[in-house]
């Protein structure tokens, strides 16, 4: 049935990836995404570019930041409407079945690697690897593409290229590119790049999505065709070390904006943290560790990953409200706190975030405060 996922949310992260492109309705597709915890924006109808904006934002000099399309609902501005707000997202896609569905990376935690197979002229090698001389000893005989020029990369840092690398979400584009998913745990602001361009850049023919872009959803149809995961594993692995190097190394590492306070789990969730299940060690332990997520949040105004780590501590504390060891409105109630002590003003956002993971987190419950 369209809207449905493919697979049930407690199983998501196991299921075959050929199963999505299987059920590939946009909205499923959204839905599936959400499950991730990556927030979701509309793509325009057969194309890989954002849906188009209402009139009155497309007035010169108008912004997402003094838009009211956005806290209205609608989907003006690309990447900054994305949401995980399941009620929104089923507008959204139930009213237009036929958006693409694209993923913001930078509220994700997401670093995608986009290699390119443009049939294009090489440039000179000085502009291959920004920053690396690579000398006329190397043969570049056959170098044509972004496959190349990643791997020569890693072959110069004595590592396999990402382009073979199975252990991560990997979907090849219509074109026959590649987007190589990662995930990052830390509060810096991974940026984007595009090839090799006179800015920041990793490689010819190789782009950089993170905070500031967005990346087509896996499974999404185009005009050109569908992208397709790849065989191997379905979640994106936590970003290799030497490749995280190689991104600070060309300027992919932003400073988040520090606020002026540090913010901590407020009063009522620490009440619910000290008497939870009479007090046990075991189940106190884990409501403080995912309520103090959340509220590390708190510490940079954004790029903190916030929508997924508020959506990680519903989904724990859901499992357990199924195992018995606090009430659905508790659990309610402290992850409203936290959340609102680290985002203030973002109530109606936190709400569905919370919403989704209680209802996903209930499918598998947790006992821990049953143990002695």
């Amino acid at each position: 049935m369209p809207g449905e996922l493919p697979f049930p949310p407690s199983d998501s992260r196991q299921e075959p990836a050929r199963a999505l492109v299987a059920a590939r309705h946009p909205l499923t597709v959204a839905r599936w995404c959400v499950h991730q915890g990556w927030p979701v924006h509309p793509l325009a109808p057969g194309r890989k570019t954002p849906a188009a904006n209402c009139t009155a934002c497309r007035e010169p000099g108008h912004t997402a930041a003094r838009c009211a399309c956005l806290a209205a609902g609608l989907w003006c501005h690309g990447f900054h409407a994305a949401t995980l707000d399941l009620r929104r997202i089923d507008n959204w896609w139930g009213a237009h079945p036929e958006f693409g569905v694209g993923v913001a990376c930078g509220p994700a935690r997401l670093v995608v690697i986009d290699v390119d197979a443009h049939p294009t002229q090489a440039p000179a090698r000085d502009r291959l690897l920004p920053g690396i001389q690579i000398g006329s000893q190397v043969n570049l005989t056959g170098l044509r593409n972004g496959f190349h020029t990643l791997a020569v990369l890693a072959a110069l840092r004595n590592q396999p290229t990402p382009a073979d690398d199975a252990g991560t979400l990997r979907v090849r584009t219509p074109s026959g590119g590649l987007h190589i998913w990662y995930r990052v745990a830390d509060t810096r602001r991974w940026l984007c790049s595009a090839g090799s361009s006179g800015g920041r850049a990793l490689a010819w023919q190789v782009d950089v999505r993170a905070h500031g872009g967005y990346i087509v959803a896996p499974g999404t149809s185009t005009r050109a065709g569908v992208y397709t995961p790849l065989e191997g594993a379905r979640d994106p692995a936590p970003l290799p070390a030497w490749l995280a190097q190689e991104l600070e190394r060309t300027g992919h590492v932003g400073t988040p904006r520090q606020i002026s306070a540090s913010r901590s789990v407020p009063p009522r969730a620490q009440q619910a943290v000290m008497t939870a299940d009479g007090g046990r060690d075991r189940l106190r332990g884990l409501l403080g560790s995912v309520l103090n997520d959340v509220a590390a949040c708190g510490r940079v105004s954004e790029g903190a990953g916030f929508s997924s780590t508020l959506n990680r501590a519903a989904y724990t504390i859901g499992g357990l409200v199924a195992g018995g060891n606090l009430s659905w409105s508790e659990a309610e109630q402290v992850l409203r706190d936290v959340a609102a002590t680290a985002r203030p003003g973002q109530e109606r956002r936190a709400e569905g975030i919370i919403r989704h993971g209680l209802s996903a987190g209930v499918q598998r419950p947790l006992y821990v405060g049953r143990r002695s």
